[in-house]
């Protein structure tokens, strides 16, 4: 993986403005990482993915985080400010392709979820066309459905939509341990009301969004120097950005 250019950057947002964050997330892991496969990094599990995406995004625009969160205790809005290295956690163990479970008297085989399933999960529910199916509970069973690959109990096969849900938990579980840069949850405490509650940390979508302001504001800049000077789009996207502003601030004089 290497640190993207402003051109690359610039590329990767544009191919992503016509697809969903999950697909988002592969074509900027895609323009870093040329030597590696598509079809692999798609079948990276989600914190393998995402802690690609938490490095890519720390070389992109330095290793603090600055973002808000709005308590719903009180309706507060909490500035919040940490370091990508508090939000970065190693997988407990080796990841494989497959993983084993004994729970009571079953035994269960099962993978972790990747890019690929999220894609056909979104897809299928977007042709569904009804958004009430849309939630965190059917998403989590269309990944069980997935991701669950065989059950047996006393040494017979059982349907994986027939498992307990003491079973189905455990699964939950061990997915989580095996891979835990999946769900990054930030320990927020409201100043005002002093209500205390767990947000999600979404790298995709907050990655996501970084871009979106800088390449409004780097077109901006291109925009006003190509004016200025004649200069190709190319030319200044490869200009340092201390280059950039010196003759943005001479172009303003």
């Amino acid at each position: 993986m290497h640190v993207l250019s402003a051109l690359e950057l610039l590329a990767a947002w544009e191919r992503g403005l016509a697809h969903q964050p999950v697909e988002r997330a592969l074509i900027l892991l895609t323009t870093a990482c040329p030597e590696v496969p598509p079809e692999e990094l798609a079948k990276l599990s989600i914190g393998q993915r995402d802690n690609l995406l938490l490095t890519l995004r720390e070389w992109t625009f330095g290793s603090q985080v600055s973002s808000v969160a709005i308590c719903p205790g009180c309706g507060d809005r909490l500035e919040l400010s940490f370091n990508v290295a508090d939000i970065r956690v190693a997988p407990v163990s080796e990841l494989t392709e497959t993983f084993s479970l004994s729970v009571a008297d079953y035994e269960v085989q099962f993978r972790l979820p990747n890019s690929l399933d999220l894609i056909a999960i979104t897809s299928q529910m977007s042709g569904s066309g009804d958004a009430a199916h849309n939630n965190a509970a059917t998403t989590q069973q269309a990944l069980l459905d997935r991701c669950l690959l065989a059950a047996s109990s006393h040494g017979e096969e059982r349907p994986i939509t027939q498992l307990p849900s003491n079973v189905i938990d455990a699964v939950l579980e061990r997915m989580a341990q095996a891979d835990p840069q999946a769900d990054v949850q930030l320990a927020l405490s409201c100043p005002a009301c002093r209500h205390q509650w767990q947000s999600v940390f979404d790298i995709v979508s907050f990655f996501w969004s970084e871009m979106n302001a800088w390449a409004y504001r780097i077109l901006r800049e291109v925009h006003i120097l190509a004016s200025a000077y004649g200069w190709r789009e190319a030319d200044i996207l490869a200009m340092s950005p201390y280059r950039r502003q010196l003759y943005l601030k001479m172009v303003s004089k």
